[in-house]
């Protein structure tokens, strides 16, 4: 990052402060070397101190002193502070130059007078260490883009590595599954209880395949867009799927799983595994905070005739009103969950999905009654 010399000081407190803010512009150009042969034609080099300073390159100290046109030359020591602009710069100096000097020996002779000592240090010190600032700042904004990018490429990799090894787990969960559905009845207690144990891994690590999921779509930054393809859905069918596959786990924790979905919903313009997604963890979330036992009711309803809303109810802590319009915000967390697991991200890529597919999502919640969480899907049009 272009700065400020470090020589922007002035080495004698006798001298003026000056700086001249240039562009790229041929006349500025022309300005700034006009300004030089002047300044040099008419006193010693130690009496004034000129600094020139390319806006395009240092735009946040034409920001500081809210210059609005260049070339612009700006006194700064002496005060009080002055900024001349326009195309007639010399002839302008040349008019305020005896009093520039004058301001100047009459504060050297006051302050001799006062206390014998060397003048305070003029403002352009003060200007060096904004100038500092800014620079470290943008330095450690670099650092922390850099180290961000680094963590969603480890990312990444680790979750691209996992799912190789797990989609293998998955293959032998289900063949075995496969082959134990095929078991005679006769094998009783033993067989059911495997049959369980089976559909339960087999569960888990598609909870995992889900996690996996959620991390690959947070590396890609919080306004990436999710990219869907949408296509004619049977909404019905793939909530009965859903419904199906998480039975199991809300028979464990002795919670019940209702739902409402009538028959004749007309299909969805969407795509198909991204909104499974988006059941999936509204339902998990749903069974997370609902109390054993509790219900958590999953519904379906044809809202207009461009929208099919799903609904996912439960009967939890619920939550609390100024928090709830920041639940869909990326990583935001309730105070009371965060020991809990997750990361904070389900929430946010819900909304990211659904937004992609031009729908709305939303919550409704009562503290110590429960939380709705509402979607709507376009109706597909043939």
């Amino acid at each position: 990052m272009p700065q400020l010399p470090s020589d922007f000081v002035a080495a004698s407190n006798a001298a003026l402060q000056l700086i001249l803010f240039v562009d790229k512009r041929a006349a500025s150009k022309r300005q700034n070397q006009q300004v030089q042969d002047y300044l040099k034609s008419i006193e010693p080099s130690h009496s004034w101190n000129l600094q020139v300073a390319d806006v395009e390159e240092q735009p946040y100290l034409a920001e500081y002193y809210k210059l609005v046109a260049t070339p612009a030359l700006i006194k700064l020591y002496p005060e009080p502070r002055q900024i001349l602009t326009g195309a007639n710069l010399v002839a302008q100096m040349t008019a305020l130059w005896p009093r520039w000097q004058s301001a100047l020996t009459t504060l050297i002779n006051s302050q001799a007078s006062q206390n014998g000592s060397a003048l305070a240090s003029p403002p352009s010190v003060k200007l060096m260490e904004l100038v500092d600032q800014v620079f470290l700042l943008q330095q450690e904004n670099t650092s922390l883009q850099n180290q961000i990018k680094f963590k969603d490429r480890i990312i990444a990799m680790l979750a691209h590595d996992l799912r190789n090894p797990l989609t293998a787990a998955n293959i032998a969960l289900e063949t075995l599954e496969a082959q134990l559905s095929d078991l005679p009845p006769q094998r009783g207690q033993e067989s059911n209880l495997l049959r369980k144990l089976t559909h339960h891994a087999l569960t888990q690590t598609q909870v995992i395949e889900r996690m996996i999921v959620n991390l690959l779509d947070s590396t890609r930054g919080n306004c990436a867009a999710i990219q869907i393809q949408p296509k004619e859905v049977d909404l019905r069918s793939l909530c009965l799927e859903v419904v199906a596959g998480l039975q199991s786990r809300f028979l464990n924790k002795q919670q019940t799983l209702a739902t409402d979905i009538p028959s004749d919903l007309p299909p969805v313009h969407a795509d198909r595994d991204h909104v499974r997604q988006v059941i999936i963890n509204l339902l998990d979330n749903a069974s997370k905070y609902t109390p054993t036992p509790g219900v958590v009711r999953l519904s379906v309803l044809h809202r207009t005739m461009q929208k099919v809303q799903v609904t996912i109810c439960d009967n939890g802590l619920g939550i609390p009103k100024e928090k709830q319009r920041h639940i869909f915000d990326d990583e935001f967390r309730l105070d009371r969950d965060k020991d809990c697991e997750g990361y904070g991200i389900g929430l946010a890529l819900c909304r990211r999905i659904i937004l992609a597919h031009y729908g709305q999502i939303w919550v409704d919640s009562t503290p110590n009654q429960g939380s709705c969480f509402h979607f709507t899907l376009p109706v597909y049009r043939v």
